[in-house]
């Protein structure tokens, strides 16, 4: 017949994986997405009011419709180097767990 190992149950080692390890990258990623998304926001909107208001109408001197559309030009720059550092920041960091994940 077959012999049943009978070990207690109390005393089997808990099956439930351990996460710890990784709420510093997690928390890391997080506050990273956090910080690009308030300045996606911030940014084009206030470079677009600011622009308009002070560089093309009173500095260049140009009408209001005029100042519109060039205003609108800046705000989507904006947005594209946002887009392009966050891009880069999440490259870097990306590669730079694996690295460590690696040499483990």
């Amino acid at each position: 017949m077959q012999n049943y190992d009978k070990t207690p149950v109390d005393s089997m080692p808990p099956t439930a994986p351990d996460f710890r390890g990784n709420d510093g990258s997690l928390v890391s990623v997080l506050k990273t997405l956090l910080f690009f998304t308030l300045l996606m926001i911030t940014l084009p909107i206030g470079l677009y009011f600011t622009s308009k208001s002070f560089l093309f109408e009173a500095s260049l001197g140009y009408s209001s419709n005029d100042s519109y559309f060039y205003a609108a030009i800046v705000a989507v720059f904006a947005v594209h180097v946002v887009l392009a550092l966050f891009v880069y920041v999440a490259w870097n960091e990306g590669s730079r767990q694996w690295r460590e994940g690696k040499q483990d």
